[in-house]
């Protein structure tokens, strides 16, 4: 593991050279100073700031109800920890979609007072005039195309995007629409592992994929899920590398097995 001897800050520009070499991209979440201090210390290429924190870390149903304010709490106490990976911030849902000019002022607090170095937003064609406006004040954007969390409601469903020819080729043209707009970079979740070859192969961007098989130009899993602290989700993309879980509730059963049987604290814990 590295002890930060050297610090090799990854920037949008060194993900671009990472992608050119063949070098795969490695990205997972963070909440927290402790769990973004880890990563960081892992070396982990992209911190994302997920608003997946509103299912994982506040229990929420799904990532709708986290708030621009808890966010930039966040991301603010993630960014403190990182020297070295590249902090993306996840804009909450609603805080882009109403105009471009609350999408600059959200973005732009995230860059402002949380110390962000990007942010993340879903969705395509749509979103075109907010992404290149965000872009040409200085903002990186990292976009977010296949399946797209906040709009679960109007899918219904989190089944696989991008089955359907028709389906496949609106994805690879909002893909090539978002690399002319300016993004850095996109995630593509849950999508066919040859689309994800496909649109990979088709930007000079790093694709990161989450479910969107192998060829992608890196990989991000939600934290959480691959160390088997949250139990609500069980995709098949999500390798579980701990058990964390389970080792967490055995400690937490030891230790109230030893203060109700006067095991802890012993005499050599005490003053």
């Amino acid at each position: 593991m590295s002890t930060h001897k050297s610090i090799n800050k990854i920037t949008t520009e060194q993900l671009r050279k990472m992608k050119q070499a063949g070098e795969k991209i490695a990205s997972l979440t963070a909440y927290d100073f402790t769990m973004a201090q880890l990563l960081d210390e892992a070396e982990i290429d992209v911190i994302i700031v997920g608003d997946s924190a509103s299912m994982v870390f506040a229990g929420n149903e799904t990532t709708l109800p986290v708030t621009m304010e808890e966010m930039i709490y966040h991301v603010r106490v993630v960014a403190k920890a990182v020297k070295r990976g590249l902090v993306i911030a996840d804009m909450p849902f609603m805080s882009y979609q109403i105009s471009t000019d609350e999408a600059l002022r959200n973005a732009g607090r995230f860059m402002q007072e949380a110390h962000a170095e990007g942010v993340k937003l879903e969705g395509g064609l749509e979103f075109l005039p907010t992404i290149k406006r965000l872009v040409e004040v200085g903002i990186p954007v990292m976009g977010h195309l296949g399946l797209t969390p906040q709009s679960i409601h109007l899918f219904g469903t989190y089944r696989t995007r991008g089955t359907s020819g028709t389906e496949a080729d609106k994805i690879l043209h909002d893909a090539k629409a978002l690399e002319e707009a300016g993004v850095f970079a996109m995630v593509l979740e849950k999508i066919p592992a040859e689309l994800g070859r496909k649109i990979s192969e088709s930007l000079s961007i790093p694709t990161i994929g989450i479910g969107a098989g192998p060829y992608c130009d890196g990989q991000v899993l939600v934290s959480y899920d691959m160390l088997g602290l949250y139990d609500k989700f069980h995709p098949r993309f999500v390798r579980k590398y701990a058990e964390l879980g389970s080792a967490m509730r055995d400690a937490f059963a030891a230790y109230r097995n030893d203060v109700k049987g006067r095991q802890f604290p012993t005499d050599k814990e005490s003053y």
